[in-house]
Formats: C-alpha cells, structure tokens, sequence
C-alpha cells in the first residue's frame, strides 16, 4: 500500500508511518521508527497547526493532510543540483566507500565513521523544507543550500576531516539583504537556530543519541549546519538516503 492510500493515526504501525516520520522530521520530529505514538501524533498537530492553519489539530493523517504533505513538498522544494557533491569525481553523492570504517584511534561513532552513505538523508532534506517554512514566516529571505554532500575526494582537495557531509548533514544560509552587513546573518542564524531547537526539536550540539543536531553558533556563526550524526545506526540504514526529488517525495 503506497504513502497516502490509507489514513493514519494513533497506534498505527509500518511503512507508511516512517514515511510519515520523516516528512514531519521538522515539525517538533520524533524516532522514524513506524509506531505511531504521542510523539508521532505531536508532529502532525504541529504541522496541521502550523502549516495547514488547522483551529483544533487532531493528529490524524486523511486526505486533506496528505494533500498539505504534497503541497508542502511543493511549496518548499529542494534542489539536489545544490546538494551534489562537487569533486568531480563521484556521481554526486560519493562511492559508497568506508562503510564500518572509522578514523584510527578515534571512537566507533558517527563523528568518526569515514562511510560515504548513498545520497543524503532524508530527515535533514526534510528538516530543511521545515526550517525553510518557519524561517520565512519569521521574515527570513529565503534558504539557501550553501554545502551539501562531501565525499572524501572533496574533502581531501579542500584538507578537511569532517564525516558530517557524506549524506548526514546540510548547511544554510539567508543571504544578506540590501543594506545589510555580516553581524545580521549572525544575529539572523542565532534566531533560525533558536527557532529549530523550539520547532523542529534539534539540540544544539551532539550530546543526546538518536536527536537531530544543530553546530552551535561558535562554529557555524553565519550559517545554520543540521544534521543526524548522533542517531543510532539502524536509523541511518540505506532506504533513508536519497540522491533526488522522486526519491524523496515517492
């Protein structure tokens, strides 16, 4: 049975409620893990509230809230042109390579795993169109993709260590509006933090396991950098990487 052919509530378990899951990974966001609990019921309220406009949202997935999951998509697309890598060298989204391999000496964390994961992950992609939306109903310009996948190729021309960009992670900006000067993007990606870590249930930082997590303003201070490096490893398998937009909205 496809996304959308069957509504969804409480209790309800499978598929379609990961799927779910990980559309909604901006809107508060929860475990993709198929069981339809409170914190999954949480995630549609907020999107039927916040998105959809709903007075009294009732957590339950019929046909107008799946017709306002498809419009969001829309609304709020993603350009993968943006995303891919830019090695020249892979197709886009690295070679696959390293899987279980972490840096010598280091933990057996994602922090250190050197795999190069098959596209990027779902929950960010989608955790970008949330904070897109709520960035820009606080009067944000637009988002702007500014680093997506980086295989180790790219990495090696450009001497950098980080696992984070091979399908984990995504970093943003807003650009500079006429008039304004650098200490505006700060102050504007301390309020589009502020309002991930309130909306879309991110951490700031990477010290509780299986939370979305937001570089904290001392390193990324005029960008917004998202990722899911502190999940656990069955929440990061292959089907929750993609490489395009039918991947991720089918």
């Amino acid at each position: 049975m496809a996304f959308g052919d069957k509504t969804l509530q409480r209790s309800d378990k499978g598929k379609s409620v990961i799927e779910l899951q990980l559309r909604l990974a901006g809107f508060r966001g929860t475990l993709w893990d198929g069981d339809f609990g409170p914190g999954t019921e949480l995630q549609v309220m907020c999107f039927q509230r916040d998105y959809m406009g709903m007075q009294k949202p009732n957590g339950i997935v019929a046909d107008k809230t799946f017709a306002a999951l498809e419009k969001f998509a829309t609304d709020f697309p993603v350009d993968f042109a943006s995303i891919r890598c830019r090695c020249g060298k892979c197709e886009g989204f690295g070679q696959d390579r390293f899987n279980g391999q972490y840096k010598t000496g280091k933990p057996k964390t994602e922090a250190f795993h050197r795999r190069e994961y098959p596209g990027v992950h779902k929950a960010i992609l989608h955790s970008y169109r949330a904070a897109n939306f709520y960035c820009q109903r606080a009067g944000f310009p637009a988002a702007k993709i500014t680093s997506g996948y980086r295989c180790w190729v790219d990495n090696q021309k450009n001497k950098r260590e980080s696992t984070n960009h091979m399908g984990k992670a995504l970093d943003v900006d807003f650009p500079l509006l006429a008039g304004e000067l650098k200490q505006d993007d700060v102050i504007r990606c301390d309020k589009g933090r502020g309002m991930l870590v309130e909306k879309g249930n991110f951490q700031t930082g990477w010290g509780a396991t299986n939370r979305k997590s937001l570089e904290p303003s001392e390193i990324a201070p005029t960008w917004i950098h998202m990722d899911v490096r502190s999940y656990e490893l069955k929440f990061l398998a292959d089907e929750y990487f993609v490489t395009s937009s039918d991947e991720l909205d089918t």
